[in-house]
């Protein structure tokens, strides 16, 4: 039988990528970590990493017991809170989100949900999809709402439980101006327009996304400033110090002094949606789900180029119909 102790410090192993970093996140030795190693390869019959002095790498079999580890983890977590549902009678509805989702989706679904659902314990955490999705394998949250540039979602595929990805919007990218640049009453620009100017960025995956467009437009974007928050890097902008790249979401609430244009074909995009793992429906989840659909459908809309912010509730616990 295959000890739920040793997976988890195999799944350890293989998120730091060495024992000594594994045992420190899990609070043993290094050769307690080496002990419950050996022990799991004795039991399987077969080696789970192959070690080196650059650390150590996952086998073929040691992948796939990551990925059983990860789906029994996700279900422990789950039947503890079906189990601390049944003692309570109250459900739990844990979130994770990245920032602006967080600011301008979020908190109007969530109204919908905790008046569909009174006594529903909400929990949200602020996690950028990389770090969610894994803690959405691992049970930790019910929900992830997350969003991915060009290509799929980290970790959407692979071993593990399988998780669902339910998209809500397309989120364009706008170039955001001082309004008295000579561009800024533009009603759409080329980004190689741009090829000469200064730039800040307003979330540090922008920056990856930005060069690789500019490449495309014939130029390498000079980098003035990076940011964790698109309301400070339109406050740069505002000050002078750049343009800024931001998402549809991230404008809101309006800024003085700036102006958000939109960008030619083909426009850069985030494209934003839901995760959840596959397992019976909870009414909460899908609850949340729509009502996310609604607000998202509601915030996608634009006027002049800026974007509109999502309409609140027509009425305590209603979604906005799009």
């Amino acid at each position: 039988m295959i000890d739920v102790q040793r997976l988890r410090v195999l799944r350890s192993v293989a998120e730091h990528g060495s024992f000594n970093r594994a045992a420190t996140a899990l609070h043993l030795t290094p050769s307690a970590v080496s002990q419950h190693i050996a022990a799991l390869e004795r039991s399987l019959g077969a080696p789970v990493v192959d070690r080196s002095t650059r650390g150590v790498t996952l086998t073929q079999a040691g992948r796939i017991m990551v990925g059983a580890a990860e789906s029994v983890a996700a279900e422990l977590a789950h039947a503890a809170r079906e189990i601390d549902r049944l003692g309570t009678a109250r459900g739990r509805l844990t979130i994770a989100t990245f920032t602006s989702g967080g600011q301008h989706l979020l908190p109007g679904a969530l109204t919908h949900v905790t008046a569909a659902h009174p006594g529903t314990l909400v929990h949200v955490r602020e996690a950028e999809p990389e770090d969610s999705l894994p803690l959405l394998r691992q049970g930790t949250v019910d929900v992830a709402l997350a969003y991915h540039f060009d290509g799929p979602l980290p970790r959407l595929r692979g071993p593990g439980p399988a998780v669902e990805w339910i998209p809500l919007m397309e989120d364009p990218l706008h170039v955001v101006l001082p309004e008295p640049h000579p561009l800024a009453a533009r009603p759409v620009l080329n980004l190689a327009e741009l090829a000469d100017e200064p730039w800040v960025l307003g979330c540090l995956k922008t920056e990856a996304y930005l060069r690789r467009y500019a490449e495309h437009a014939g130029f390498s974007p000079d980098v003035r400033g990076s940011t964790t928050d698109h309301f400070f890097a339109r406050s740069l902008v505002a000050a002078g110090v750049g343009l800024s790249l931001i998402p549809t979401v991230a404008l809101t609430p309006p800024l003085p002094g700036v102006r958000a244009v939109p960008l030619e074909a083909p426009t850069p995009s985030r494209h934003i949606g839901v995760a959840v793992l596959h397992r019976p429906g909870r009414p909460e989840v899908s609850t949340l789900i729509e009502a996310l659909r609604q607000y998202a459908e509601a915030g996608a809309r634009a006027s002049d180029g800026v974007a509109t912010t999502p309409r609140p509730a027509d009425e305590a616990g209603k979604a906005p119909t799009a």
